[in-house]
């Protein structure tokens, strides 16, 4: 039986819900519904118009419903009022496909009829700026080398706790707060868990995020490069699948304590990677943090090159630890359902054809990428990216392509908008068309 939202609502005092879902372009999108009305809403869903998002619709399709999942539900620890909801969408009594969650979706049940389940984590890293977005909200922190300053790191005390406060109510389990190599630039950490899990929390967290900076009088984004000489925002994902209890990816007696299922996993990765960047960077601004000119503090901690390694950084994935991978690909404007969709759908590729990832490389590729000519690069912008998941089989396959289709026809829209005032030149300032559309990704 699934949760009774009314009666739950009844014993958490909650007074109103927010029942959310993530268009293709990862905006929230949300009605707030009185807890009177959750009952009603529950079982057939919040009333929305497609074309009004980011979702391939025209003004004449039928009402798109969202039907709130009871197990996402999050009380907002700084407003208990208020109950928050992940919804999977539905049009005429059918899931929309081409909606991120249920693309997820359809990845993990594909997955577990294997009898296998992915576990996840992501890093996300964010700016604190000032409102108007142009500057950073600490004029103070302007070290050459910032990461890890503990003054500037203690000077937003007072937001990073309650955040990190409001995790630890939620169980989360978060272990660790950070200022990060960009001036400005912060990143939380909490404990990893399934997947769809761990995409609900994601959305979430940038939701909290941005709320809570915003009752400080700050601006909080996650957009990839929202400064020209400053480390850009990552979201790295931390990747291992599971049987029950058994880590299958795990293999003590490998020399980076992976097991062959894992390399097949790798493979999958690495043979779609130029593809899922148009997921994984999907924003314009995305590719001025990959393939991009040295930062301020000296490096971009970005990959450009398609390669692995074990407890190195300057690889695109790195190996850590036994038994699990760091994809460093993602940026902070990736969907968080498209980042764990295109995860899982790449590393079936690989299973099901055991494919090899090649032998990793233990170098540092910042310094070294000339010695490897032949290694595949990363797209340099997003027309290379949309251009390579159109003529990708493998992940028309994975989400139909008809939703490949739908994907790319909004991005080619968005990509138009951007030409009619602006050229894309990573040596050159970033663009306010590029602030207006993506600061609140």
């Amino acid at each position: 039986m699934p949760k009774n939202l009314s009666k739950i609502a009844k014993a958490k005092k909650i007074k109103y819900f927010l029942i959310s879902f993530v268009d293709l372009f990862g905006v929230l999108r949300s009605k707030l519904v009185p807890a009177q009305a959750i009952g009603d809403m529950q079982k057939d869903g919040a009333g929305f118009a497609g074309f009004a998002t980011w979702l391939d619709m025209t003004p004449a399709d039928s009402d798109m419903f969202g039907v709130p999942d009871p197990d996402s539900l999050i009380q907002l620890p700084w407003n208990k009022e208020i109950g928050w909801l992940a919804s999977d969408l539905y049009m005429d009594g059918k899931p929309v496909k081409a909606s991120p969650r249920i693309m997820l979706k359809e990845q993990i049940k594909k997955m577990s009829q294997k009898k296998l389940q992915m576990k996840s984590g992501v890093e996300c890293e964010y700016f604190l700026i000032s409102e108007d977005g142009h500057s950073l909200a600490d004029k103070r922190d302007i070290q050459s080398k910032p990461c890890y300053d503990q003054s500037a790191l203690m000077r937003r005390y007072d937001l990073i706790k309650e955040i990190c406060d409001c995790m630890l109510e939620m169980g989360w389990k978060p272990y660790q707060n950070d200022h990060e190599d960009a001036n400005g630039q912060f990143e939380m950490n909490w404990d990893y868990s399934d997947s769809l899990i761990t995409a609900d929390r994601h959305v979430f967290f940038k939701f909290m995020v941005k709320s809570l900076a915003e009752k400080h009088g700050l601006r909080a984004t996650f957009m990839p490069k929202p400064f020209s000489n400053l480390t850009g925002n990552g979201c790295h994902a931390h990747v291992s699948v599971w049987n029950g209890k058994i880590n299958k990816f795990l293999d003590n007696k490998d020399q980076l304590g992976l097991s062959k299922l894992a390399y097949n996993f790798l493979g999958g990765i690495m043979n779609n990677t130029q593809a899922l960047s148009a997921f994984f960077n999907p924003t314009i601004n995305s590719y001025r943090r990959i393939n991009a000119p040295p930062t301020k503090s000296g490096a971009t901690w970005s990959p450009s090159s398609i390669s692995y390694t074990g407890n190195n950084r300057t690889h695109m994935i790195r190996i850590p630890d036994k038994g699990r991978f760091e994809l460093r690909l993602m940026d902070g404007s990736a969907n968080p359902y498209l980042l764990q969709a295109g995860i899982i759908a790449a590393g079936l590729e690989g299973i099901n054809k055991k494919l090899n990832p090649g032998k990793p490389l233990h170098c540092n590729m910042y310094e070294d990428y000339k010695k490897y000519p032949k290694l595949k690069k990363l797209p340099n912008d997003i027309n290379q990216a949309i251009a390579m998941l159109q003529n990708s089989k493998a992940l028309s396959k994975a989400f139909g392509s008809d939703v490949i289709k739908s994907y790319i026809k909004l991005k080619k829209s968005e990509i138009k908008n951007f030409k009619v005032r602006n050229d894309f030149n990573k040596r050159k300032p970033v663009s306010q068309w590029e602030k207006d559309n993506t600061l609140d990704c």
